[in-house]
């Protein structure tokens, strides 16, 4: 059983590479009042410079403002699993106090994050429950109810019968193809006329390919009815290529989404329904976590601001119950 005890100073991450970007909140203000109890806790993220992860950073900075933590996001320009390593292998190097990692690839990553727990770092993933090398996973939705809100809100446009098909981000990504799993088994139990067209795609993360497999899918599959997408930009591919085709009234489209991103999508039909949970709750609930848990506090006392107590499961995944649905009524007033 691993003890987090005793404190780091301040340490500077260096550039892991050509293809990773560091989106520090350290600045020089905070240096000047560094303190032997300012943690340094990296959240490594699945890819920079998108609109979720963006998010995500505003409520790590946040954290990191009102908790007094050297709080950062860090991460590759693509969602390369081998690349996300690597920036995990540097921190380990450097001495960070905490690692949170979502992770690309969760079997590529466990021998390093078994690493890190081996040098006395803590691990929590995000996003990844179960998550061999991580000390603890917290989550900000219970994933049945995610994953059945999508399901429910397809079937209903779809008028609960034709052909379906599943975007998810990576075969490999974990809550992607779990949400896709349950999305599977409700379907099949609630509406038997509804099928799955083929495999799931991955295609969830980038807008291009989403919009290109869409247009393929619409050629293959004349009795196509519905595409949930697991991934923010899935949706909004699909979305694009139904609108060039003219078919928004013919496919619906659900999936996880950026409420702002989303919006002109959700206004004119193209996308029928969202779901997410705040990014931003997510960055902040995540460090909040990881600075009570050096802090030796107990996983049961945990309690976030604004967010609440997170119902404790098989003694290490935190799982905040806090799923968005997002419709054009609300997409507009979400604030991100």
């Amino acid at each position: 059983m691993l003890v987090f005890a005793g404190c780091k100073t301040k340490k500077e991450v260096p550039p892991t590479d050509n293809n990773t970007t560091d989106n520090s909140t350290k600045d020089n203000d905070s240096k000047d009042n560094s303190s032997k109890e300012d943690y340094e806790i990296a959240v490594v993220v699945k890819l920079t410079g998108i609109p979720f992860f963006n998010v995500m950073e505003e409520g790590v900075k946040k954290a990191a403002k009102d908790l007094g933590v050297n709080a950062y996001v860090t991460g590759a320009t693509d969602a390369d699993p081998a690349l996300q390593k690597k920036i995990i292998e540097d921190l380990i190097t450097t001495g960070v106090d905490a690692i949170v990692v979502v992770p690309n690839d969760a079997t590529v990553l466990e021998p390093t994050l078994k690493s890190a727990q081996e040098k006395g770092i803590l691990v929590i993933a995000n996003e990844s429950p179960g998550q061999v090398g991580a000390d603890y996973d917290t989550e900000m939705i219970d994933n049945k109810n995610f994953a059945i809100a999508a399901a429910e809100a397809a079937a209903k446009a779809a008028g609960g019968e034709g052909q379906y098909v599943l975007f998810v981000g990576g075969l490999s990504v974990p809550l992607h193809n779990e949400w896709a799993d349950l999305a599977t088994e409700y379907l099949a139990e609630n509406y038997p006329n509804m099928t799955e067209a083929t495999d799931r795609i991955p295609c969830g993360e980038d807008t291009e390919l989403s919009r290109t497999k869409t247009l393929e899918l619409i050629k293959s599959y004349p009795d196509l009815k519905a595409i949930i997408g697991w991934g923010s930009l899935g949706p909004i591919g699909a979305a694009e290529a139904l609108r060039e085709k003219k078919m928004t009234d013919d496919i619906a489209v659900t999936g996880t989404v950026i409420p702002s991103q989303a919006a002109q999508y959700l206004a004119d039909g193209s996308i029928d329904h969202g779901v997410l949970w705040n990014p931003s709750d997510s960055g902040y609930a995540a460090v909040y976590v990881a600075k009570s848990l050096l802090e030796g506090k107990d996983v049961e006392s945990i309690d976030v601001p604004e967010i609440g107590k997170p119902k404790v499961d098989n003694g290490n995944v935190l799982i905040f119950d806090a799923t968005l649905n997002i419709t054009n009524e609300n997409a507009d007033s979400l604030g991100f």
